[in-house]
């Protein structure tokens, strides 16, 4: 059986751009179609290199900025063949527009009691779709802040799998009762949870397979990693404004060619390493004991020159 690969893309208005002031438009823009490689040229590539991928969504801005943003987007996504799935952060629910963040609910999922996050999860999956997203039947927490108790909540709806235990955020927020290398899908708590695969950049130290997060050596590395240990799974994150600089304003070059790299990688290795959606309930090995992989000190210097070209050169406002 070839390794699943979930290319996961979380996909919302940035609170950044909210706390900032602009404009409900700019925001928007900003947040899902940022200087050319935001959602729409995301799917483009995916389309090019024949990949399936998972978009997270979450619809709670619609509290403050309505409902129509979220409807187009989940329209493109779901145009474009990809899928549309539940992304929540609790927060947006205390918001007001044009008051520059002052008001807020609390960040962080496990901030909720269990009653308060089925609620929470509920509502906003309502919201997802009357945005005309299919009934969702994965979940990823924001900032993937999630315990027991979200995975209670899950099933208790009727969820299949859970995407939000990330050990590099182990012991918060991400706070579900795995151990923080568990990179296996898992039966956990009445869902499958599915974690978000890490690499150990350094000796006891993971790292999450995020764009921004991993250089194209490192994830070639953890791919090539996954197929030569027989792994069940390997989860990608993305964001729809992660190619672009913080500000939303310019293209991150470094970022954009690490996405190119990874279609690329992902297409040449498509018979190994088969993208899929959770919707289509693929068949994947449960409970093996798939290791990250060791660290490599050549690896992760090169990311770390790489990063600091980022941060210093990249990331600058148009």
């Amino acid at each position: 059986m070839p390794t699943r690969v979930f290319l996961t893309v979380d996909t919302e208005l940035m609170w950044r751009h909210h706390c900032a002031g602009l404009d409900a438009a700019t925001i928007v823009q900003r947040s899902l179609e940022p200087a050319g490689v935001g959602v729409g040229w995301q799917l483009a590539q995916l389309a090019e290199h024949g990949l399936k991928a998972c978009f997270f969504v979450d619809p709670m801005p619609a509290l403050v900025y309505g409902l129509d943003p979220i409807k187009r987007v989940v329209g493109s996504i779901l145009a474009a063949g990809q899928e549309v799935q539940l992304h929540l952060h609790p927060n947006w629910t205390g918001a007001q527009a044009d008051d520059r963040g002052a008001a807020y609910g609390p960040f962080e999922l496990i901030d909720y009691s269990l009653a308060e996050q089925r609620d929470l999860i509920a509502g906003a999956a309502d919201m997802l779709i009357a945005a005309g997203a299919p009934d969702p039947v994965a979940f990823r927490s924001g900032s993937y802040s999630a315990s027991d108790d979200t995975l209670a909540a899950l099933a208790q709806l009727d969820f299949v799998y859970d995407s939000s235990h990330n050990g590099s955020e182990h012991p918060w927020p991400s706070a579900i009762s795995l151990d923080p290398r568990q990179i296996a899908p898992v039966r956990h708590r009445g869902v499958v949870e599915v974690p978000v695969t890490l690499i150990e950049d350094q000796k006891g130290h993971l790292r999450h397979f995020q764009i921004c997060a991993l250089s194209s050596i490192e994830m070639r590395a953890a791919l090539d990693h996954a197929v030569r240990e027989n792994h069940a799974a390997v989860t990608i994150v993305s964001h729809g404004f992660e190619l672009a600089n913080r500000a939303g304003t310019r293209a991150n070059a470094v970022h954009v060619r690490r996405f190119e790299a990874l279609c690329r990688m992902l297409a040449e290795r498509r018979e190994m390493l088969d993208t899929a959606h959770f919707g289509d309930r693929p068949e994947m090995a449960l409970d093996q004991a798939d290791v990250p992989l060791a660290p490599s000190v050549l690896r992760t210097r090169l990311r770390q020159a790489e990063q600091l070209w980022s941060n210093w050169i990249e990331e600058r406002a148009a």
